[in-house]
C-alpha cells in the first residue's frame, strides 16, 4: 500500500463560533507514516469531530445579506480629502483599513486610514476654518461582543500626516504584529509594543521613501524567514498645477509624472536595506494604485502585481535570485481588455475555481478584469463570459474582495464603488458564485445596505465576530465609513486557519493553504496587502458546503516544509503552527 507521511504540528489551537471565543491548545499526534486507507490521528477533540464526514445538502441556497452595523459597533469614522470641495488628485484618491489582531486576543480589530487639511496651497478650496481636531487615523479594539472601542489615543497611531493605505507583518518576528502606514510625502513603521501601544521605529529600521507612498505589501521574496516590503508610489504631484477648465475636472494621473516603486529586504535584525535598484523593481515608471503579492506560477517564490492608473500594470516575477523581470506584457495582465490602459485600483490574488492556482481580479474605472491562469505563465480574461464584466461598465470600482460569504463552497465577488473625479456616489455590487465559473449578480437582494450610494474608496474583510462569516468595511470618500455585516442565512459550514511559522516568517506570508472537502479542494494564500490601499483578516477563510469534515489540510510554507492533517472537525478557526 503507499505509504505517506504527514506532518503534523505541534499544536492546534480552536475557537468556536462565538463572539469572544476561548483558545483551547489540543495536542497532536507526531509525525510518523500512515497508512493510505488508515485515518490520520484527530487534529480536535473527539466531542467536536462528527459522526460521519457526510452531511445531508443544504436544504436551501443560501441567501447572502449584509446589514450595516456601524453604529451598533460603535464605528463613528468619517473620511476627510482635507478641502471643502473635492478639488485634486490627492484628495479623490481615498484611503485604506487593515482588520489585523494587534492584541492576539482572537479578534480582529479595525485600523482606518485619513486624510487631512494641510496647508492652504495644497488646496484648490481649502477650508475656511480648520478642524480644532484634526481628522486622523483611527483604531478600533474589537471588544468581543460585536461592539468595538476607539483606543487611537492610547494605541500611538495617529500620525501627522495625509493617509492613504495602510498593511500589516510581524516583520521581527516577535509575535506581534507590526504597521506600516503610507501616505502623501511621510511612510510610517510602527512596531508592536506587545501592550497596546506602537512605537514610530521608521528611521530606526532604516525604511525611507519620498513623494507619495500609496499601497504596499509584504512578502518573503528570498524566503530567509523574514518578511520584505515592497512600497508603491503614486505620481510626482504638484499641488500648484492646476487644470484649465477647472470647473470641468482637475488634474488627472497622466498630468503628473509617473514614480519608480521601492523594494525593501529585511536584514532579520529589525532593520531594512533599500534593494529597489539591486532588485530590478527601481527601473519601471508607473502610478501605482494598489499591490499584492502570491506565487502566481507555483514555483515556490512569491511575484508582485501592481496596478498602476492610466498606465500599464506590473507582474514582477521573481527570479530566486534577489531580482525580478517585469512580464506584465507577455502574461496578458498589463493592459484592459481592449488593449487599453485602464484606471487599475485593487488587485486580488484568488483560486476562483479550484484547481490550485491563483487567478487574479482587478478593479478598473472600466469593466474590472477577471484574469484566468492559464497555468502557462499567462492570463485570459473572461470577465464577459462570467457575467461579471457586463454589470460592472456602469461603475468605477475601487475596493473589492473575493469570498465565499455564503459558505456555499464557490466564491463570491463583492465590489465598492464611487465616482471617480466627482463625489457621484453610486451603489455597490455583489457576485455570487453559482459553479462552472459563473456567477449571478444578487446585489439588490443583499440587503438595503447594498443599495446605499455612496463614494467608495479602500475596503478591507474580515469574520470580526467569529461567526464564520465574512463581513467587510468600506471607506467612503468625505463621508463616514459602513461596517457591512454578514447576516447570511441558509449559510454552509466552514473552516479558518490561523498560521503560526516558525522556521518561516511568523505570519506565514507566502504559505499556500490547500483544503480538501467532499470531493473539492479549495486553495488559497496568505497574502499581506490586497485590494485598494487596505489588507484583510490574515486569517484563511474556507467555505465548505455541506461538508461536516475536512478530509485533508495541507500547508506548503515558504520554508519549503509541507505540513498535512486529516479529519479536522469544521466551523471553527484553528491555529496551525509550523512544525520545529
Amino acid at each position: 500500500m503507499m505509504i505517506r507521511f504527514l506532518l503534523l504540528f505541534g499544536a492546534v489551537s480552536m475557537a468556536a463560533a462565538q463572539s469572544a471565543p476561548p483558545v483551547q491548545t489540543v495536542p497532536a499526534a507526531q509525525a510518523v507514516p500512515q497508512v493510505t486507507s488508515a485515518p490520520a490521528a484527530p487534529a480536535t477533540p473527539p466531542e467536536a469531530a462528527p459522526a460521519s464526514g457526510k452531511a445531508p445538502a443544504i436544504a436551501h441556497d443560501p441567501v447572502i445579506r449584509f446589514e450595516d452595523a456601524s453604529d451598533k459597533a460603535g464605528i463613528n469614522f468619517t473620511d476627510s480629502f482635507g478641502s471643502r470641495q473635492l478639488g485634486s488628485l490627492l484628495e479623490g484618491t481615498g484611503a485604506g483599513c487593515i482588520w489585523f489582531d494587534y492584541n492576539n486576543s482572537g479578534l480582529e480589530s479595525l485600523y482606518v486610514v485619513n486624510g487631512r487639511p494641510l496647508d492652504d496651497s495644497m488646496h484648490p478650496y481649502p477650508l475656511k476654518e480648520k478642524p480644532a481636531t484634526p481628522p486622523h487615523n483611527h483604531l478600533y479594539r474589537n471588544d468581543g461582543n460585536g461592539h468595538f472601542t476607539d483606543v487611537t489615543e492610547k494605541s500611538g497611531l495617529n500620525p501627522d500626516m495625509y493617509g492613504m493605505a495602510v498593511t500589516a507583518a510581524d516583520y521581527d518576528n516577535d509575535g506581534f504584529v507590526d504597521l506600516l502606514v503610507t501616505g502623501y510625502g511621510k511612510t510610517i513603521l510602527y512596531h508592536n509594543d506587545g501592550n497596546g501601544h506602537f512605537t514610530d521605529v521608521t528611521a530606526k529600521a532604516g525604511i525611507k521613501v519620498d513623494g507619495w507612498a500609496i499601497s504596499s505589501t509584504w512578502l518573503d521574496y528570498d524566503k530567509d524567514g523574514c518578511v520584505d516590503l515592497f512600497v508603491g508610489r503614486y505620481v510626482k504631484f504638484d499641488p500648484k498645477y492646476r487644470a484649465y477648465y477647472a470647473a470641468d475636472n482637475y488634474p488627472g494621473p497622466l498630468d503628473y509624472e509617473g514614480e519608480t516603486n521601492k523594494l525593501y529586504h529585511n536584514n532579520c535584525d529589525g532593520t531594512f536595506t533599500d534593494v529597489s535598484e539591486k532588485s530590478g523593481i527601481g527601473a519601471y515608471v508607473g502610478r501605482t494604485m494598489g499591490v499584492t503579492a502570491a506565487d502566481f506560477d507555483n514555483d515556490g517564490w512569491d511575484d508582485i502585481y501592481v496596478a498602476n492608473d492610466r498606465t500599464e500594470n506590473f507582474l514582477f516575477h521573481n527570479k530566486h535570485d534577489g531580482t525580478f523581470e517585469e512580464i506584465g506584457n507577455e502574461t496578458g495582465t498589463a493592459f484592459g481588455q481592449n488593449g487599453e490602459s485602464t484606471s487599475s485600483m485593487g488587485p486580488v490574488f484568488v483560486d476562483l475555481e479550484g484547481r490550485g492556482v491563483l487567478d487574479l481580479w482587478v478593479t478598473d474605472g472600466h469593466y474590472n478584469r477577471l484574469l484566468h491562469n492559464t497555468g502557462k505563465m499567462g492570463f485570459e480574461d473572461i470577465g464577459a463570459e462570467t457575467g461579471v464584466s457586463q454589470v460592472n461598465g456602469q461603475y468605477v470600482s475601487w475596493g473589492t474582495g473575493i469570498y465565499d460569504f455564503d459558505n456555499d463552497g464557490l466564491l463570491d465577488i463583492l465590489i465598492f464603488h464611487g465616482g471617480l473625479i466627482h463625489l457621484i456616489p453610486q451603489e455597490h455590487t455583489l457576485f455570487r458564485g453559482i459553479g462552472n465559473g459563473k456567477f449571478a449578480d444578487v446585489s439588490r437582494e443583499a440587503g438595503p445596505v447594498m443599495s446605499v450610494r455612496t463614494t467608495a474608496r479602500g475596503a478591507c474583510f474580515a469574520d470580526y465576530d467569529n461567526d464564520g462569516k465574512v463581513d467587510a468595511f468600506q471607506v467612503n470618500l468625505g463621508a463616514k465609513g459602513t461596517l457591512l455585516h454578514n447576516v447570511s442565512t441558509d449559510t454552509g459550514h466552514w473552516i479558518t486557519i490561523k498560521l503560526k511559522g516558525t522556521k518561516s516568517n511568523r505570519d506565514g506570508i507566502g504559505a499556500r493553504v490547500e483544503v480538501f472537502a467532499a470531493g473539492k479542494r479549495h486553495t488559497a494564500e496568505r497574502v499581506a496587502g490586497s485590494g485598494y490601499l487596505s489588507q484583510d483578516d490574515g486569517r484563511m477563510h474556507f467555505g465548505l458546503g455541506a461538508a461536516t469534515t475536512v478530509d485533508k489540510l495541507t500547508v506548503h510554507w515558504p520554508s519549503g516544509r509541507e505540513q498535512t492533517l486529516e479529519k479536522l472537525g469544521v466551523d471553527r478557526v484553528l491555529t496551525v503552527e509550523e512544525p520545529k
